[in-house]
C-alpha cells in the first residue's frame, strides 16, 4: 500500500487506546509532511502540524464517537506544513471495541484532501473559523470589562480560552512607567531575561519598538527573531518560540505599555489573525487603563484614610491591646472604618469601633474629623452616653449627609468595669480566659448624625466586668456580614472563629486578617481587641461613672453593679454593705425627688488616708432634708443612712443641680 500510498498522498494509522501509541505508515507520515524520525509514535508529537484549534475540534469529535457508542469516525481538518501553510487533511478511523462496549484500538487512513474542498467550502470553513475568533475576542473583552487591577487583567488573558484558541503558548506584558517599560507578566517559566524587569524605549526589544512607533510587529519566525532582536534572542531561544505578536496598548491616543503574544507551533500570521490581535490589544488596552486609574485612586483613598486612622496604639497600663484595618478586595474605594484607644485619667481607657456610610473618600474625610471630636469629648471627660450624643449632633452639623454607626466603650482596667454605648453597631464579642467567645447584648440608639436629626440623643450604658485574661472584641460589620447570610449566623460564626483562634492576641488579630482577606468581600473590615491584665489595682485616682435616666430599671442596675465592682476591686470589701447601701439610697433619691436622671460618680481619693468618694449629681437646686421616716417606714430614712454610715457627707451646688456626696475611709485588705 505504500506505493499507491504516496500516489494518492494517503496512509494508514494503528491505535492502540490501552497504550496510547499510534503507529503511522510513511505515506501517512508524508502527509503530516513528518520524515519517520521526527516521529516517536506519540499522537502528541503531531501537535508540531495540526494548529491548536483544529487539535482541539479533532479532539473532541473523536471523544464523543469514543463515548456515543460509534463505530467509526471522520473529519477534515487542516495541518501547517513545513513551510507554513495550511493543508486540508482528511482521516477516517474505524474503533473496535471489546465485549463489555468499551474501545480498545483505532484504525484508520489519513489523506490529502486540498483537492477535493472547493472554494466555496473552503470560505465556509474561513468563515466559521473568522466566527470563532471573533467570539474569542468578544468573550475576552467581556470577561476584562469585570477586571479592576493590573494583576486581574494579566490573570484573565492567561486563563483566557482565546490565548489558547489563538495559538499563543504564554504571554509577556510591560507597562510605560516614567519613560521605562516595566514588565509585569513574565512569559513562559524560565523566559524572565535578567536585566529586562526594566527597560528603556530606546532599547533594541520588540516592546521597546512597539511603543515607540505605535504599530504591531508580527515575527514571523524563529529567523526573524534571531535577526531583528540580537540582544534578546540568544536569552529565549531555548523556549522553542517560532512566532510571536507584538501590540502596542494604546487608551487615549496615547501608550501605556506592550503585550506579547509568543507561539511554538506557528509561523506566519494571516490577515484575520492580524485584525483580530490587533482588537484584542485595542481592549486589554482600554482594560489595562481601567485598572490603572483604580489602583491610583485606591491607594490615595487608602493613603488619606491611613493618615486619618491613629499612627500607633498608646501601651495602656492594665491591658494589651491589639487593632487591625483591612480594605476592601472588591470595593472602589475605602471606606470609613476607623478603631481608636483614648487613655483616660484614673487608670480608665476609652475603645473606639465604628464605620462612616459610604465607600469613597469622602467617607474616609467624615471619619478623620468625627474620630478626632469623639476623642475631645472623651478625654475632657464626659460620660460614655454624653461623648456619644455630642459626635451624634456634631456629625448632623457637619455639611455632609453621612451618617455613622459606632460602639465606645470606657473601661476601668482596676475594678474591669466596662461601661458601652452602641449607636447602631453590631454588638461585641468577650472572649474568656478559656477561649470560648460570646456574643455581648448592648443597648443600642441609633446611629451618629440619624439621633440628632431625630431628636433622640438618649443613649443607653450597658455595664458588665470584664475578669483579668477576658477580652472585648469590636469591629465593624465587615467581618460577620455576608450578602444572603444572616447577621446572626455571622455572629456565631466569628464567635467559632475567635474560639479556634491562637490564644496570643496579635496572632488572633493576624489569623481574623488572614481570614478576612482569603473570604474578600465588598465592604473594609476594622477591628480592636483589648485584652485585660491582671494585678493593676491603682490606690489611688480610679474614676467610674454613669448616667441614670428616670424609669430606666436596667441603668439603675447596672450603676448598682458599678458599685458593687468598683467596691471589690478598689479592696473597700469590708465596707461593702455600707457602700452598696449608702449610694443605692443616694440614686433612688435623686429619681424619687428630682426631675431628669442622675449621674453617678465613684472615685478613689489618695492622700494619708485612702478614701471612697461617692457623688450623685441631679438637676435641682432644691437641698435635700432630713426627715423622719413615714408611718410605713420606707420613706424618709436615706439621709439618715447617708449620715449614720459614711465617714462625712455634703451637698455642692453643680450649675443648675446640685452633687450630693459621702465619703468612706477604706483600710488596704
Amino acid at each position: 500500500m505504500t506505493e499507491y500510498g504516496a500516489a494518492f498522498r494517503m496512509g494508514s494509522f494503528d491505535w492502540d487506546l490501552d497504550t496510547g501509541s499510534m503507529t503511522m505508515d510513511d505515506s501517512a507520515l508524508a502527509v503530516f509532511d513528518l520524515r519517520p524520525d521526527e516521529y516517536d509514535d506519540n499522537p502528541v508529537t503531531l501537535g508540531v502540524r495540526v494548529p491548536s484549534d483544529e487539535g482541539r475540534r479533532l479532539d473532541t469529535l473523536v471523544s464523543y464517537a469514543l463515548k456515543n457508542g460509534s463505530a467509526d469516525y471522520g473529519a477534515y481538518f487542516r495541518i501547517r506544513r513545513r513551510d507554513g501553510s495550511l493543508r486540508w487533511t482528511h482521516t477516517q478511523g474505524i474503533i473496535q471495541r471489546d465485549d463489555t462496549g468499551r474501545p480498545r484500538r483505532i484504525v484508520g487512513i489519513i489523506r490529502d484532501a486540498s483537492s477535493e474542498l472547493t472554494e466555496s467550502a473552503t470560505r465556509i470553513v474561513m468563515d466559521e473559523g473568522r466566527r470563532k475568533r471573533t467570539s474569542v475576542v468578544e468573550g475576552t473583552t467581556a470577561a476584562l470589562a469585570h477586571a479592576r487591577t493590573v494583576q486581574d487583567v494579566i490573570e484573565i488573558l492567561n486563563d483566557s480560552q482565546g490565548l489558547e484558541y489563538f495559538g499563543a503558548t504564554s504571554l509577556v506584558m510591560g507597562l510605560l512607567e516614567s519613560g521605562r517599560i516595566h514588565l509585569v507578566a513574565e512569559g513562559p517559566d524560565g523566559a524572565f531575561v535578567p536585566g529586562t524587569r526594566f527597560t528603556r524605549v530606546d532599547e533594541q526589544y520588540p516592546m521597546s519598538e512597539v511603543i515607540r512607533t505605535l504599530t504591531p510587529r508580527f515575527i514571523e519566525s524563529s529567523q526573524d527573531f534571531a535577526d531583528s532582536y540580537p540582544i534578546l534572542w540568544p536569552h529565549i531561544s531555548g523556549l522553542g518560540i517560532t512566532a510571536a505578536a507584538y501590540l502596542p496598548l494604546i487608551a487615549q491616543a496615547r501608550p501605556i505599555g506592550a503585550l506579547g503574544l509568543l507561539y511554538s507551533d506557528k509561523t506566519g500570521f494571516t490577515d484575520d489573525e492580524r485584525n483580530l490581535l490587533v482588537a484584542l490589544g485595542s481592549s486589554i488596552a482600554q482594560s489595562l487603563q481601567r485598572a490603572m486609574l483604580f489602583e491610583q485612586e485606591h491607594d490615595l483613598a487608602e493613603g488619606l484614610q491611613q493618615a486619618m486612622l491613629p499612627r500607633r496604639i498608646p501601651d495602656v497600663p492594665g491591658a494589651h491591646i491589639a487593632v487591625r484595618y483591612r480594605s476592601a478586595r472588591l470595593g472602589r474605594d475605602i471606606g470609613g472604618d476607623w478603631y481608636d484607644i483614648i487613655p483616660l485619667p484614673g487608670g480608665r481607657v476609652g475603645a473606639v469601633i465604628g464605620d462612616v456610610q459610604g465607600h469613597d473618600t469622602h467617607a474616609a474625610a467624615v471619619m478623620g474629623q468625627l474620630r478626632i471630636v469623639l476623642r475631645a469629648y472623651a478625654a475632657e471627660g464626659h460620660t460614655p452616653a454624653t461623648v456619644m450624643a455630642r459626635a451624634s449632633v456634631f456629625l448632623h452639623e457637619l455639611d455632609t449627609d453621612r451618617f455613622a454607626t459606632c460602639t465606645y466603650a470606657e473601661a476601668d482596667l482596676s475594678t474591669g468595669v466596662v461601661q458601652v454605648v452602641r449607636a447602631g453597631h453590631v454588638d461585641p464579642l468577650v472572649q474568656d480566659t478559656d477561649g470560648t467567645s460570646r456574643r455581648l447584648p448592648v443597648q443600642g440608639g441609633l446611629p451618629l448624625g440619624l439621633s440628632a436629626e431625630f431628636g433622640r440623643l438618649d443613649y443607653p450604658v450597658t455595664a458588665f466586668e470584664l475578669d483579668p485574661g477576658q477580652t472585648l472584641l469590636l469591629y465593624t460589620d465587615g467581618l460577620v456580614e455576608k450578602p444572603g447570610a444572616d447577621l446572626d449566623d455571622g455572629l456565631q460564626w466569628l464567635a467559632e472563629l475567635v474560639r479556634g483562634g491562637p490564644r496570643d492576641l496579635q496572632k488572633l488579630a493576624d489569623h481574623l486578617c488572614e481570614v478576612v482577606d482569603e473570604r474578600g468581600g465588598d465592604d473594609d473590615v476594622a477591628m480592636l481587641l483589648l485584652r485585660r491584665r491582671g494585678a493593676h489595682f491603682p490606690q489611688s485616682g480610679g474614676r467610674l461613672q454613669q448616667h441614670v435616666a428616670q424609669g430606666d430599671p436596667e441603668a439603675l442596675s447596672s450603676a448598682r453593679h458599678m458599685v458593687r465592682a468598683a467596691v471589690r476591686a478598689w479592696g473597700a470589701g469590708a465596707r461593702a454593705d455600707e457602700i452598696e447601701l449608702v449610694a443605692d439610697e443616694m440614686m433612688t433619691n435623686a429619681l424619687m425627688h428630682t426631675d431628669g436622671g442622675a449621674i453617678v460618680t465613684l472615685r478613689m481619693l489618695g492622700g494619708p488616708e485612702r478614701r471612697l468618694r461617692v457623688e450623685v449629681e441631679d438637676r435641682s437646686s432644691a437641698l435635700p432634708r432630713r426627715r423622719d421616716a413615714g408611718e410605713s417606714g420606707v420613706s424618709g430614712r436615706g439621709l439618715l443612712l447617708v449620715d449614720r454610715l459614711s465617714d462625712v457627707w455634703g451637698v455642692e451646688p453643680r450649675g443648675s443641680g446640685k452633687c450630693v456626696w459621702c465619703e468612706f475611709l477604706v483600710n488596704d485588705e
